[in-house]
């Protein structure tokens, strides 16, 4: 089994539920009070956040914090 690169997980886990709320990335970003290049790069898995951002992405997207941690499909099945 290989290592899971939890930033990838928590980044496609952010797009998911952002999408199934029909929010845009900037929308999210108005949310959580946060800049819309930085949602951007959560959702590549480019980011190592604080405790604090993981609470403010899981109060904006109505969801508990270990959900944000539960692998799920990217919405593209992995291609890019």
């Amino acid at each position: 089994m290989g290592k899971t690169n939890i930033k990838i997980v928590f980044g496609n886990s952010v797009k998911f539920w952002r999408e199934q709320l029909g929010l845009t990335q900037t929308e999210l970003a108005a949310r959580t009070g946060l800049q819309r290049t930085y949602i951007s790069d959560v959702e590549r898995g480019g980011r190592n956040l604080s405790l604090e951002s993981i609470e403010r992405f899981a109060a904006a997207l109505q969801v508990t914090i270990p959900a944000l941690f539960k692998a799920v499909e990217p919405a593209d099945g992995g291609r890019k």
